[in-house]
């Protein structure tokens, strides 16, 4: 099988996902050909350069409804010959977007492929799309539907997380987030959002919040215990299907879980002769890829299984993977994954998550894993893992190896 390698992979800043974020006067169509034109003017792409632009973006209504992919195109300087495909699988979009590519490239499917993704969370409001598991009683009451903070509260309390714990690793993602921006180690990957003047818009993760304390965490009160406790009872629908608990402990709050952000990213895969096309060095392999659906009520424990089955199909152990970047949409779930394979923190998220820089939806699963790119090759490590949940119950994975 054709080898798939990764050529570029580049990100915008992500800004506040509210009306005074600096990036909410840009639409989700502009900060996505601005990204494919980031990527196009530093690999010299020209013509009909790659096969297709598969664009990952959840909230498909307004104006991010449509095929965004081929309208991004079409914005952007890419050639009105390549084609785009907007696609969904909730958090993980841009990585499926990714792996999607990398498997037609190793399928024989055409040289080279733009994969990547955008969210303007505050411009186009996660959920206003519907989504039938969460409205249609004839699936949500089968499969015991509760909103995703409830169900990080059910990981928190199903594996013996207190507050105390998922607080910890919010200040030491908010930490680490800070040192890795202080030491430029996204100096290679983050592209300046600029007007159409050519000022600069935004140049850093705007939303960040270095100063974050265990005492300023412990001031804040669980965001989702009134909605579990309080009509409509979402506790109560979680006990039926994990009646073992007594109850459940809500620990998270907007400071342990992942912020709501606008951003973009975009991952430039092809295989050998297109590199040695456009004289292009790559930078690593696709080695894997895979997903997996998970139970739709604790929803979020997907990195475990996924794991577990990329590993398995492709012949590793959790010892060949040097570095992981998990996504942080709630603390709980980088714990769970940590406790599942006994990992050590110092090798997961090692420059901050979403905890810290905030979580653009259909972008974030492109960014982490241009995130592990980057880090693999500041610390000279060969082998790298990225993965994330996925709303109703999903989990999605990648392993990278530099060459």
């Amino acid at each position: 099988m054709t080898e798939a390698y990764i050529y570029d992979a580049l990100r915008t800043p992500r800004g506040k996902g509210r009306k005074d974020g600096a990036l909410h006067e840009v639409t989700s169509l502009r900060l996505s050909a601005l990204t494919l034109n980031a990527l196009k003017e530093r690999n010299n792409l020209d013509g009909h350069a790659v096969e297709d632009v598969i664009w990952g973006n959840v909230t498909q209504v307004m104006e991010q409804g449509g095929c965004l992919a081929r309208s991004a195109v079409l914005a952007s300087d890419l050639d009105e010959s390549i084609p785009g495909l907007a696609i969904n699988r909730f958090c993980a979009s841009g990585m499926e977007a990714v792996n999607l590519a990398a498997n037609q490239v190793r399928g024989g499917a055409g040289e080279a492929y733009i994969a990547g993704g955008v969210e303007m969370m505050g411009r186009v409001a996660m959920g206003s799309d519907g989504a039938a598991i969460a409205v249609d009683p004839t699936l949500a009451m089968d499969s015991y539907f509760v909103p995703q903070g409830i169900s990080a509260d059910i990981i928190a309390t199903e594996y013996g997380f207190s507050r105390e714990d998922v607080d910890a690793l919010a200040v030491e993602s908010q930490r680490r987030a800070e040192i890795a921006w202080k030491e430029d180690r996204f100096a290679k990957s983050v592209i300046t959002v600029r007007d159409q003047n050519g000022l600069a818009i935004l140049d850093h993760d705007e939303y960040m919040r270095p100063e974050t304390s265990m005492q300023t965490l412990g001031a804040l009160n669980p965001s989702f215990q009134m909605m579990g406790e309080q009509m409509p009872g979402f506790d109560k629908i979680a006990l039926l299907k994990y009646p073992h608990l007594e109850r459940i402990n809500h620990v998270h709050h907007a400071g342990n879980s992942s912020g709501i952000v606008d951003g973009s990213a975009a991952v430039l895969i092809g295989n050998k002769e297109f590199g040695e096309k456009y004289g292009l060095k790559p930078r690593a392999r696709i080695r894997a890829t895979a997903k997996i659906g998970t139970d739709p009520t604790i929803m979020l424990t997907g990195p475990v299984p996924v794991t577990e089955k990329i590993l398995r199909d492709n012949g590793m152990t959790i010892s060949d993977i040097d570095l992981f970047e998990v996504n942080e949409a709630f603390a709980a779930v980088v714990l769970r994954f940590m406790q599942a394979f006994d990992v050590d923190a110092d090798k997961v998220n090692v420059g901050g998550g979403a905890i810290a820089f905030g979580h653009p939806l259909g972008a974030t699963g492109a960014m982490i894993i241009g995130t592990v790119l980057d880090e693999l090759e500041r610390q000279d490590k060969q082998v790298g893992l990225a993965t994330l949940c996925i709303a109703s119950g999903m989990g999605a994975a990648t392993i990278i190896e530099r060459v």
